[in-house]
């Protein structure tokens, strides 16, 4: 996956940082996906208690990830670390239907932020592998993803433990991220 994205990345940008946050509620899988990205493979997790911050280089660009813990007393210090951000990457576990609505209500107040104001917005909706999940339209209507008009987003089926779905979801927020700056 790392020459996937070097050859993506190096002929987008020259130096330019792209800062990204992996929000959700905590047991989404954002850790998970966030190692995925960055070595390929599943690394052992344990519940993120304030952050995780990433630094990959691919040739010219450094894409710098910052995972955010996602239970509900570390939730109000998410707006601490939005300036700046390019792009959001929300994580959602596609079996969790009880807290879906909490999941909402953490995503909206989210996007009314000014600072994430022109943030791409990119959904997965994770742990598509598990019989009986959610599909990833159930999702954007739970979240309310139609109705949102002024902001470039996208959601992907994905499983950050096989590791579906990561790379066609990459690959958009990629040539979003591409077409923003031209």
């Amino acid at each position: 996956m790392g020459s996937f994205f070097s050859n993506l990345f190096s002929s987008l940008w020259g130096s330019k940082e792209i800062r990204i946050l992996i929000l959700g509620l905590d047991g989404a899988g954002k850790t998970t996906i966030l190692y995925r990205l960055q070595v390929g493979e599943i690394v052992t997790t344990i519940p993120t208690i304030g952050f995780n911050v990433e630094t990959v280089t691919y040739k010219n660009l450094k894409f710098q990830v910052w995972d955010l813990g996602g239970q509900t007393s570390i939730r109000p210090y998410w707006r601490c670390y939005y300036s700046n951000t390019d792009a959001i990457i929300y994580v959602v576990d596609s079996m969790d239907r009880e807290r879906i609505g909490v999941s909402k209500g953490e995503l909206v107040a989210m996007l009314e932020e000014e600072e994430l104001s022109k943030a791409t917005l990119l959904v997965f909706a994770n742990k598509q592998d598990i019989d009986g999940c959610m599909t990833a339209a159930e999702v954007s209507n739970a979240l309310g993803l139609p109705a949102l008009r002024d902001r470039q987003w996208q959601i992907f089926k994905t499983s950050a433990i096989k590791g579906e779905g990561l790379d066609d979801a990459m690959e958009w927020l990629i040539n979003a991220l591409k077409a923003k700056q031209n």
